[in-house]
Formats: structure tokens, C-alpha cells, sequence
């Protein structure tokens, strides 16, 4: 097994360069979730940049389909042979997360950079990493795994399809392959996005076997546990580098 370093128990730094001027057209076009002009808005206190927090289920929020429209409709994705789909986080901006540090630091230890392309997807809806700071991605708080609503997670389950399949449609000729990195309702999206979209995910991790390993065996918060279990970023690791060394070189 290629090592992960210990990285699960320090919870090392490693944020990946992040266009900054990616988002101004956007910024521009969604001057009408400013929240004066949009008082019903569930707000909590202000982001780090003044803006005030979208609370509640993001999936329903407009400024969510409007970010997601703008993605799909006008944003240019750059070609890359390896898409990697990997879970939003509670704490913002995504690559500040321990948990995507560390799920990041992996994927650069077995890639080049100039070889995959880290895309985000979930209650957030689904957005190119390098777009993480842009509105309204940085600027909500929510946690679907809290959520006792089955109503509220069925509405998720098939917003989050509809946007993954239009995702994985639009970049079906951007990517040679597709690997997924997640679990519970957000996995069981992707996996209904790929077949809604008729495009391959050609590697999804963890493994079903290892999932009903940690259910079995660990006493975790969540019942499948967390991604940044060394049990999961173990067999993470191992998979990459076979992939790396079966179909990529």
C-alpha cells in the first residue's frame, strides 16, 4: 500500500492553485442574490468576505441553479485526461477542509497536476474545484448527513442527479476517464448521474466491500464512516496508483 504519510493524524496544509479571476463573470450575474434584494433568504453571519451565509438546504436555493446554469451553459472546462469527483465540505473554501487536504495530497502524490481535474459535487450541486471561492459555493452552511427529513434527502437525491448527469453530458468529450471518491447519498447520486447520462464512471471508490467493512466493523458518527478513515484513504491510494500504472501510462 503506498503510504499516506500519517496524514490523517497531522492534517497537513496542502491548498491547490485557484484561478482567481474565474468567477467575475458570474460574480457580475448574481448581483440578484444579493441579500437586500432577496430578504426571505435563510442568512446567517457574515463569510470571511462579508457576504452573509446561505443556511438551510442549498439544492433548493436559486442561487445554486443559477451558479450550476452558468457552469453548464457558459463556463469552458479545460481538457484533462482524469476527472476526479470528490464530495463538498462544511468547512469553505473546499480546499481548506482537513478532509480534502487530505484526500488531495493523495491524488498529487500518485498525478500529475497537469493530469486530472478535481471537481466538487453534492448539496452544493457540482463545480470545478478552481471555482471554490466563487458565489454562492463559499458562502453557505449545511450538512446533509444531519438532515432526518427522507422528503428533504429524495428532493437532494434527484436535484443532485439531474446536475451531475447534465455535468457529466457536457464534459463527456472533456475527460479520457472519471473517478469517483464518496459515499452514502452523494455516491448513490453519481452513480445516477453516470447512468442518467450514459457516460462511465471508471472508478468509483471506496469499494462497496470496503464500505460494508466499515459499517460491520467501526463504530463511527455517520454509518459509513468518514472519507478521511485510513481505512478508505488507504485503499484510495492503492487504487489510484493501479490505475495510474493500468490505464494511464
Amino acid at each position: 500500500m503506498m503510504p499516506v504519510n500519517g496524514a490523517s493524524r497531522r492534517r497537513r496544509r496542502q491548498r491547490c492553485p485557484v484561478r482567481q479571476d474565474a468567477g467575475d463573470t458570474m460574480q457580475r450575474k448574481m448581483k440578484g442574490a444579493d441579500p437586500e434584494m432577496n430578504p426571505k433568504r435563510p442568512f446567517e453571519h457574515a463569510a470571511g468576505d462579508g457576504t452573509p451565509l446561505l443556511t438551510g438546504p442549498p439544492f433548493y436555493l436559486p442561487e445554486f441553479e443559477a451558479s450550476y446554469r452558468y457552469i453548464i451553459d457558459e463556463y469552458e472546462v479545460e481538457p484533462r485526461k482524469i476527472a476526479i469527483f470528490m464530495p463538498c465540505a462544511l468547512r469553505k473554501p473546499y480546499s481548506t477542509s482537513p478532509s480534502h487536504q487530505l484526500i488531495r495530497m493523495i491524488i498529487g502524490q500518485v498525478f500529475e497536476p497537469t493530469e486530472y481535474h478535481i471537481v466538487i459535487f453534492g448539496t452544493c450541486g457540482i463545480v470545478p474545484a478552481e471555482l471554490e471561492e466563487m458565489y454562492p459555493y463559499a458562502h453557505y452552511k449545511y450538512m446533509l448527513g444531519k438532515c432526518t427529513d427522507e422528503n428533504v434527502k429524495a428532493d437532494f437525491l434527484r436535484i443532485e442527479t439531474e446536475r451531475i448527469a447534465g455535468y457529466l453530458e457536457k464534459t463527456k468529450d472533456t475527460y479520457e476517464y472519471r473517478i469517483g471518491y464518496c459515499i452514502g447519498l452523494f455516491r448513490e447520486a453519481l452513480i445516477r448521474g453516470s447512468e442518467m447520462a450514459g457516460v462511465k464512471i471508471d472508478l468509483l471508490l471506496p469499494s462497496r466491500d470496503r464500505i460494508d467493512r466499515v459499517i460491520a466493523e467501526e463504530e463511527c458518527r455517520f454509518q459509513e464512516g468518514s472519507l478521511s478513515m485510513d481505512e478508505y484513504l488507504g485503499e484510495f491510494c492503492d487504487a489510484l496508483v493501479q490505475f495510474r500504472n493500468t490505464r494511464c501510462r
